[in-house]
């Protein structure tokens, strides 16, 4: 299944007070590993940057005044996230501003049923104790030394180790099959499994099975084809 994980960074707290968004940072996953894919842009906020979002993660006036706006690369945006879901560390906060941006161009909004908040399933399986990006790291043993600042493509590079421990999936990753539950915002359960609804057709045709019996035939009293098929018959 493909998923991306997510981190924005901001001018602030809230977009409703005019705070907007300044980096997007992107990792393509596949069945819970890395594919190498990613997006990450730096935008222009078209604001000043205050003084407490600049001491998080270093994006200045200077750096961010020739960047693009967010409308010049929001399709682009949008084609790799495509349909996938969406894995973000505490999604509320990142789901809002960007769908603040979206709106300010009557853009539609990125449903909340899409998101993967890797804070609830933190919570949840380490409750009491701080589910921080930076404690998780620590926890599952993730370097995060070079995380002096925040950054959004390494921080969603980090998010994805961490998420594979969070799910379980390195253990699951041994194994050929593998049951796995997602916490999604406001939803809790198993992912459900697609089936095909008219089944495929045989690829061998007649004179292919015909074909395939005369050489089984040569292969002398006791082949040992005739103990798979039965034991498949059994």
């Amino acid at each position: 299944m493909r998923e991306i994980v997510l981190d924005t960074e901001t001018t602030g707290l809230d977009p409703l007070r005019g705070d907007r968004l300044v980096e997007i940072g992107c990792v393509e996953i596949f069945n819970r590993m890395p594919t190498g894919q990613s997006f990450h842009r730096y935008f222009n906020p078209e604001r000043l940057m205050p003084a407490e979002a600049f001491a998080v993660h270093g994006l200045s006036d200077a750096f961010l005044a020739d960047k693009p706006f967010f409308h010049e690369l929001v399709d682009e945006f949008l084609a790799f996230i495509g349909d996938s879901p969406l894995v973000i560390h505490n999604a509320s906060f990142d789901i809002s501003f960007i769908n603040a941006e979206l709106d300010r161009i009557k853009r539609a909004p990125i449903p909340r049923e899409r998101l993967v908040d890797t804070l609830l399933l933190a919570r949840r399986k380490h409750p009491g104790v701080s589910n921080r990006l930076d404690d998780l790291c620590s926890r599952y043993s993730i370097d995060n030394s070079h995380r002096t600042k925040h950054g959004a493509l390494l921080d969603a590079e980090l998010l994805a180790e961490v998420y594979v421990d969070l799910t379980g999936s390195r253990q699951s990753q041994l194994i050929l099959a593998s049951e796995t539950t997602e916490i999604r915002i406001g939803i809790v359960g198993d992912v459900p499994r697609r089936q095909r609804t008219i089944p495929l057709l045989p690829r061998l045709t007649d004179i292919e099975r015909e074909a395939h019996r005369a050489f089984v035939a040569t292969l002398g009293d006791k082949p040992i084809w005739n103990e798979y098929q039965a034991a498949v018959a059994g």
